[in-house]
């Protein structure tokens, strides 16, 4: 079969092994250009759900997976041996750190291996997942070779980073450029034609190495610039500034200049591990990254910071910490998505509850959670937000700046509210503490 034909005449089969917030995306723009899509996962209850036409995710209402399954353009399994039957393999599996910081390529190297059981000639497999530099090449192509094939010849293996924004009313999978790096010059022509089914526009780079560069120096000039901002905060604190009117008063220059916001942490699956999958490499180089382990260092420190912010603010109310009612507003990790990965919130709530406090939250997105990788043990349920309820509460700490949320009604209900985002801008009252 001539695969790039199959492609453009959309006859191509597409496999994608994981259907989160990377992979379901891509799952309805291959359907929405006519692709036959097959979703893989390992969690039963997703492919369950999946398969009666439901949603997990926010921004994706079940009308639009329903569409799929009554067309017949989608079906999710938890079977891998379905793999042969693809043409198109696309992985978008998680690659979390370890405690030490450390890659955990665990999720990518099974998904490798079952791939590897089923690779037959003409087989297209994507890398999307984010990674150091070398990953598609050391890991996935070493495996892929062992079986004999040879890749740009009798298959084709390229890395195309995700750039998946939940939530975000501008842009989405079509109109967001899409990097993509071959281990060939024909691996990388199979892919340009296969993502450019799906995406505007198709940005081809050299190799595999440089596409997975790409996706880390996006996140870490983010990381770094919002680590120097935090850090502008704390000082900007100390001298009695509001550092929100700074950036804001910055931001009329025309030129040379980019805002970015302070926060009581990072969160997401790609600001607070990406740029230490670079770290963990460079020391293969014998080098010292020390602008990222800066910046994480200051990012890190910012629950810690809030925490703290809390603890001033309720003595100087006469109350202390412990014991003290503390309602969380917004856990999600961004604003007006469903997103709880990594979320500063459910660190600074453990935070709390280690020192004593009762800490209840509310989020309208986020009904309950538990099990998270961090935090296996708590489990927590979302409160009512009424202004009796918000009475009860010592201190009202906005960690995510919901555009739900009444923020002028919360201050006349809340007894003391510490703000993290700059939710309550314009608003002037002394129960009103930036944090």
């Amino acid at each position: 079969m001539d695969l790039i034909k199959a492609i453009r005449d959309k006859q191509a089969k597409i496999g994608i092994i994981g259907l989160g917030y990377v992979g379901l995306p891509l799952v309805i723009r291959f359907c929405e250009e006519d692709f036959n899509v097959t979703g893989f996962d390992i969690d039963p209850k997703k492919v369950a759900r999946l398969n009666r036409g439901e949603s997990y995710i926010k921004h994706i209402p079940s009308e639009k997976i329903k569409s799929l399954k009554k067309k017949k353009l989608f079906e999710a399994t938890s079977d891998y041996s379905k793999l042969k039957d693809a043409d198109c393999i696309i992985i978008c599996v998680p690659t979390p750190l370890k405690k030490n910081r450390e890659p955990d390529l665990s999720y990518v190297e099974k998904t490798s291996y079952e791939i590897a059981r089923y690779l037959r000639k003409g087989h297209l497999v994507s890398l999307e997942s984010t990674t150091y530099p070398g990953t598609t090449r050391e890991i996935l192509l070493t495996k892929f070779e062992n079986n004999g094939l040879k890749a740009g010849k009798d298959f084709y293996l390229v890395f195309s980073p995700e750039r998946e924004d939940p939530g975000n009313p501008k842009f989405n999978t079509k109109n967001i450029p899409k990097v993509v790096g071959g281990i060939t010059p024909q691996c990388r022509k199979a892919g340009e034609a296969l993502y450019s089914q799906i995406v505007d526009r198709v940005v081809s780079v050299s190799s595999t190495e440089v596409a997975e560069f790409t996706k880390l120096l996006e996140n870490i000039f983010r990381s770094v610039n919002i680590a120097l901002v935090n850090e502008l905060k704390l000082l900007a604190d100390r001298m009695g500034i509001d550092v929100w009117e700074v950036i804001e008063a910055s931001s009329t220059k025309p030129f040379g200049f980019m805002p970015f916001y302070p926060g009581p942490g990072l969160g997401g699956h790609c600001i607070p591990i990406d740029p230490f999958y670079l770290s963990w490499k460079a020391k293969e180089y014998d080098f010292n990254t020390r602008f990222i382990e800066l910046a994480g260092e200051v990012n890190t420190g910012m629950p810690d910071y809030v925490v703290s912010k809390i603890t001033d603010c309720l003595n100087k109310t006469g109350k202390c910490l412990k014991n003290s009612r503390i309602l969380i507003l917004g856990v999600g990790y961004k604003k007006d998505t469903d997103d709880i990965r990594e979320s500063p919130a459910v660190e600074i709530i453990e935070m709390l509850k280690n020192k004593g406090a009762r800490v209840d939250y509310n989020d309208p997105f986020i009904p309950s959670f538990s099990g998270m990788r961090h935090y296996p043990h708590l489990t927590m349920k979302s409160v009512q937000l009424t202004g009796k309820n918000l009475k009860k509460y010592d201190c009202t700490v906005i960690i995510t700046n919901h555009s739900k949320y009444d923020y002028d009604w919360l201050l006349k209900n809340s007894r003391l509210v510490v703000d993290t985002r700059n939710a309550t801008k314009g608003l002037r009252n002394s129960r009103i503490i930036k944090a």
